[in-house]
C-alpha cells in the first residue's frame, strides 16, 4: 500500500530495510553515528553504522575493502563533489576490481551523493557530474527523480553486486510522493514514462524531470503533447525506451541540469544520432546548464540552470513553432 513520504524519507526506508534484510549492509560516513540516539545506530549497532574520519579517499577505500571482504557498504558522502577527492578508488579502484580478477572477487558498494543544490551554494555544492560516472566502466548510476524511485533504486543499488552512485537531487529532498511499502525495487535500466504525448519527446533526469513536466503543462496549453523519459538509472542506460518513443514523436529535447559540455544529455544525443536518425523530423535540441561553474549569485544561477521557459522554448522551436535559435 503506497503511503505518501518525503523524497529523503524514502531513501532513509530502503536502507533501513536493506540492513534488517541482509546483516552485510553496512552504513557510515562523516557526520553520522555521532551519538547512541541515532534512529540508525539504535537499530543496528556502531558495528555497522559508523562515524568515518574526514577524508573521502579513507572512507570509499574502506568501503572497497569492505566490500571485497564480502560486506555490502553504503558510504554517505553528502556532497557528489566530495567524490572528487578520492577518485582513484571512485574510478581506478572499486569499478574494476571485478574485470581484473575475472569476475572471482565482487565489489557491492553505494557510494551516496547530494548533488545540483541550486540555490545560491555556487559550485562545488551545485555540480552535476552524472556524465563524469556514467562513462567510467564498472560503475553503475541511479539518478531517483520521485520518491518511490528513491527507495526502490536505493535497494536495487545495494543489493548490486557492482559498485552503484546514487545521485539523489537536493531540491528534491523534501519533495511527497506516494511510495509502497515494505520491500520495493526499481530494476537498473528500465526509463519510466512520466507523461505520454505523441509531438515531442523530452528525457530528462532528477529535477529536470519536474522542470519538464512543469513545461509540458504550459506546452499543452498550446496544443502540444509532449512525452516525458525518465531513464533513472544513466549507466545502465535504456536506449530502447528512448528511441521507440523518438520513433513515435519524430521530435527529441534532451533536458539535462549539467553543463552542456559535459552533460548525459550528450551521450544520449549520440545514441538517438546513431541509432534513431531516421525517425527524427528535425534535429535534437539540447536544454542544459551553461558550460560555467554556478555563480553563487541567484539571478545567475537561475541564467546558468535550466527552467520551465527554456525547455518550452526548445519545444516550439523543433516543432517549428518558434524561430530557431542562432
Amino acid at each position: 500500500m503506497p503511503r505518501e513520504l518525503p523524497y529523503i524519507v524514502a531513501i532513509n526506508e530502503a536502507i533501513h530495510l536493506e540492513m534488517a534484510r541482509d546483516e552485510d549492509v553496512l552504513y557510515f560516513g562523516q557526520n553520522m553515528a555521532t551519538t547512541e540516539n541515532e534512529d540508525f545506530v539504535k537499530a543496528f549497532g556502531k558495528d555497522r553504522v559508523r562515524v568515518t574520519p574526514i577524508s573521502e579517499t579513507a572512507e570509499i577505500g574502506l568501503a572497497v575493502g569492505a566490500a571485497l571482504a564480502g560486506k555490502r557498504p553504503v558510504v554517505e558522502l553528502y556532497m557528489a563533489e566530495f567524490m572528487l577527492v578520492a577518485m582513484d578508488q571512485v574510478t581506478n579502484e572499486g569499478n574494476r576490481f571485478r574485470a581484473m580478477s575475472g569476475g572471482q572477487v565482487t565489489v557491492p558498494l553505494v557510494l551516496k551523493a547530494g548533488y545540483g543544490f541550486a540555490a545560491g551554494w555556487a559550485g562545488q555544492h551545485t555540480g552535476v557530474l552524472t556524465n563524469l560516472f556514467m562513462g567510467v566502466p564498472g560503475l553503475k548510476v541511479a539518478v531517483p527523480s520521485t520518491a518511490a524511485d528513491a527507495k526502490g533504486l536505493m535497494a536495487t543499488a545495494i543489493r548490486d553486486d557492482n559498485p552503484v552512485v546514487y545521485l539523489h537531487h537536493y531540491l528534491l529532498t523534501l519533495e511527497h510522493g506516494d511510495v509502497p511499502e515494505g520491500e520495493h525495487l526499481v530494476p537498473f535500466g528500465e526509463a519510466a514514462i512520466r507523461r505520454s504525448g505523441g509531438d515531442v519527446t523530452i528525457v530528462a533526469t532528477g529535477w529536470m524531470v519536474d522542470r519538464s513536466l512543469a513545461a509540458a503543462d504550459t506546452l499543452a496549453g498550446e496544443g502540444i503533447k509532449a512525452e516525458i523519459i525518465d531513464p533513472r538509472t544513466v549507466a545502465p542506460l535504456d536506449t530502447k525506451t528512448i528511441l521507440e518513443s523518438v520513433e513515435r514523436t519524430g521530435r527529441l529535447v534532451l533536458v539535462d541540469q549539467a553543463p552542456r559540455h559535459a552533460a548525459a544529455a550528450t551521450v544520449i544525443a549520440g545514441e538517438v544520432a546513431e541509432h534513431g536518425f531516421s525517425s527524427l523530423k528535425a534535429p535534437i535540441v539540447q536544454v542544459t546548464g551553461r558550460d560555467a561553474t554556478v555563480p553563487y549569485s541567484e539571478p545567475l544561477e537561475a541564467y546558468v540552470i535550466p527552467d520551465e521557459e527554456r525547455i518550452a522554448g526548445a519545444v516550439r522551436r523543433v516543432l517549428g513553432t518558434s524561430p530557431v535559435a542562432a
